[in-house]
């Protein structure tokens, strides 16, 4: 991997980007000296137009980039680093420099609107009225639904076959909090196993 300086006058942008939630954290600025600390150290190193030096981020704050992968693109003069962050990325506290809410995708979202449901006894959800049933009726209602995405895979109906998966995925996140477990449990578990 042969990045591009001249091209760009000695410094190249740099996307940052959460490797689990696959949000855009921050962008940044090398230079070749800041590249091949970033390598060899596998934490994401700047060059500082304000400070006019290297800047290892999280170097006061202690919440480093740890490097996952580093892609260059297709003309050689941005960089894309995936990261695992040590804490939030923005000196402001956030996240991300962009604002963006903390986010790891819609069944991360639809996982905490169950968990709220639940956790505030709502009488009129559907949700919490089946999780006060028991782990018995919770386990049971993933097993139809399981058997009905078999039958409907069967079949040619793609819109059934969606539509019963999608009520698969809902009741098996069900499941997991009456189980006290989440998805980035799940997602350890098939991280493990790659």
């Amino acid at each position: 991997m042969n990045p591009n300086f001249d091209k760009t006058d000695g410094l190249i942008p740099v996307i940052i980007q959460d490797n689990t939630s696959n949000n855009v954290l921050m962008l940044g600025y090398m230079n070749a000296a800041a590249f091949e600390q970033t390598k060899r150290e596998k934490r994401v190193t700047f060059y500082s137009r304000s400070k006019q030096r290297l800047w290892t981020k999280g170097e006061t704050s202690g919440n480093f980039l740890n490097v996952v992968s580093i892609q260059l693109d297709c003309d050689s003069d941005t960089l894309l680093i995936k990261v695992k962050p040590n804490g939030p990325t923005c000196h402001t506290g956030s996240t991300t420099c962009f604002g963006e809410p903390d986010s790891k995708g819609f069944l991360y979202e639809l996982e905490q609107t169950i968990d709220q449901r639940i956790s505030n006894n709502d009488p009129n959800s559907y949700t919490n009225k089946l999780f006060q049933r028991g782990i018995n009726k919770v386990a049971q209602k993933v097993g139809e639904e399981a058997v009905e995405v078999v039958i409907e895979a069967k079949d040619d109906n793609r819109e059934l076959f969606l539509n019963e998966s999608a009520d698969l995925l809902y009741h098996l996140l069900i499941l997991l909090r009456a189980k006290n477990a989440t998805l980035s449990d799940v997602e350890a578990v098939l991280k493990g196993r790659a």
